[in-house]
């Protein structure tokens, strides 16, 4: 049995326990306060009488019976008490309801009124149970009867249920509303609990809590509230917190990097991942949206840590360009040999000498003077294949003379490959949409600081178009690419440098980057 339904049961027991109760308390106070005011009745009328002059003179005069039955009835019968007695104090009645009763002793308790005490008191009489009041009658000072006046119990029964109706009625209504209520919280109950019995929450919970701390994959998850206001975070297992940087404690939304903590609410739960960037990761999202009931409750998110990876996919992107580059050159030097043979074998010799030197001279100068100047071989290797894929796709690539590159301490070879190579792309990317495409690349050392100049002849970025395209999730582009400038961001935010824009005979990209450490850097 699910918790809700345990719930509901238990309440509607409750309620019915405590409505009967209430019932059954009700009808003992009704009882109480029937008593009460029957005694203030009782007493009224028989001190009423008791106070009477014609009282005392009916009881002295030769015949009391004849001059106080009649009147005793006409008061009994205007009050509605069921007896009105008037005795003498050796307990002889002079009146009563039942006329055979007349002459014969009084049943009950008088020592009381005899010591010119009124006082009530529930006794079984003639007539049965009944609350009745004695008190005394005095003619100048001397005592010369008593009066009794009484309701039988049967009576007051009689008020009582006559009023049960109503009471039943509404204690009819408060367990129906009570029922009502509790429904309600079984069913707002069962919604949050997804129907499951106690036992298996707690079997949930133990599985939840050992699987959050096993599993090697960040996971966050998102709530949402009932009204659509909005997601939460609900829950953030350790590694996502590591690859994340979130605090201890509670995390709010508003912790979670800006791309992470909006969703579409109609996205479709085979959403695929997402490449997301941070400020030291690229980290790849799954987003999978919670359905319960036809109602989105919820989103739950995988955080899986690719930074190793993509550096790794810069530097395989790198050397299988440089490959590309040297299959070309291949391709071309065989073009080349072909055609200084045929030029020799026509007796040529000059012109082949000339043709074979020329294409030579270019390539090794280009070569030899970046050996030369970059000691970073992975950095080299990047800008000579840089050359012939651009030159392959169209663009003219130039390596400027003043390229120059010591050792860099502060940067590994992927995070160099990272910055120049994306920069590159994207120039190239720019350029080939142009009438006449260019690139310039300069990489070199100025006074401690590592500045890398890449210009193009594509349109430019403005400032507001250069912080959107490096910030970090941003993508224009589908599949895996398109973060080549947030890439770049994050390597140029990792060392604390700075990337702007310069205006130039096109477009221009400057980075500077310290090339001794800063201070507070661990």
């Amino acid at each position: 049995m699910s918790l809700a339904r345990q719930l509901l049961l238990l309440q509607v027991a409750v309620l019915a326990l405590v409505i009967a109760a209430g019932t059954a308390l009700g009808i003992v106070d009704q009882l109480r306060d029937s008593d009460d005011a029957n005694r203030r009745e009782v007493t009224a009328v028989a001190q009423t009488l008791a106070l009477s002059d014609s009282t005392a003179a009916a009881l002295r005069s030769p015949d009391p019976t004849a001059m106080l039955q009649p009147e005793t009835e006409r008061i009994r019968g205007a009050t509605g008490v069921d007896f009105v007695v008037v005795m003498a104090p050796d307990r002889t009645r002079y009146t009563h309801t039942n006329p055979a009763l007349i002459g014969q002793p009084f049943d009950g308790n008088i020592d009381r009124a005899l010591a010119g005490e009124t006082f009530t008191e529930t006794y079984a009489g003639s007539l049965g149970p009944s609350v009745r009041a004695v008190t005394p009658v005095y003619d100048d000072g001397t005592l010369v009867g008593l009066v009794s006046v009484g309701v039988t119990r049967a009576r007051v029964g009689a008020e009582v249920a006559a009023g049960l109706p109503l009471l039943f009625t509404l204690a009819g209504a408060g367990l129906v509303a009570s029922t009502l209520g509790a429904l309600l919280l079984s069913r707002r109950l069962r919604r949050q609990t997804l129907g499951l019995a106690p036992d298996e929450l707690r079997r949930l919970y133990e599985h939840h809590d050992a699987v959050l701390h096993s599993i090697g994959e960040g996971l966050v998850v998102l709530g949402r509230g009932r009204s659509g206001d909005g997601e939460f975070v609900e829950l953030v297992n350790d590694e996502a917190r590591r690859l994340l940087d979130l605090p201890d404690g509670p995390v709010r939304l508003a912790d979670l990097p800006e791309s992470l903590r909006s969703a579409d609410p109609d996205e479709p739960a085979d959403a695929g991942d997402e490449v997301h960037l941070t400020a030291n990761r690229v980290l790849v999202v799954g987003r999978h949206p919670v359905d319960w009931e036809r109602r989105r409750i919820g989103t739950v998110l995988t955080v899986r840590d690719h930074t190793e990876l993509r550096e790794v996919l810069g530097e395989l992107d790198s050397a299988r360009g440089f490959a590309e580059t040297l299959r070309s050159q291949a391709h071309e030097s065989a073009n080349r040999l072909h055609t200084i043979v045929t030029m020799v074998e026509l007796g040529r010799y000059d012109e082949a000498v000339a043709f074979a030197t020329d294409e030579l001279r270019l390539s090794q100068h280009l070569i030899d003077r970046l050996m030369s100047t970059v000691e970073e071989p992975a950095l080299a290797a990047l800008l000579l294949g840089k050359v012939g894929e651009a030159a392959e796709r169209g663009v003219e690539l130039t390596v400027t003379e003043d390229t120059a590159l010591g050792p860099v301490a502060t940067m590994r070879p992927r995070e160099l490959v990272t910055l120049v190579g994306n920069l590159v792309d994207n120039a190239v990317d720019a350029a080939r949409d142009t009438d006449n495409p260019w690139v310039e690349v300069s990489v070199r050392q100025e006074d401690s600081m590592l500045v890398v100049r890449v210009a193009d002849s594509g349109p430019g970025l403005t400032p507001d178009a250069l912080a959107r395209a490096t910030a970090r999730g941003y993508s224009t582009k589908s599949g895996s690419r398109g973060l080549g400038l947030a890439l770049v961001a994050q390597v140029v935010s990792r060392h604390r440098g700075s990337v702007r824009t310069e205006p130039s005979a096109g477009s221009m990209l400057v980075v500077e980057i310290p090339l001794a450490p800063v201070a507070g850097d661990a």
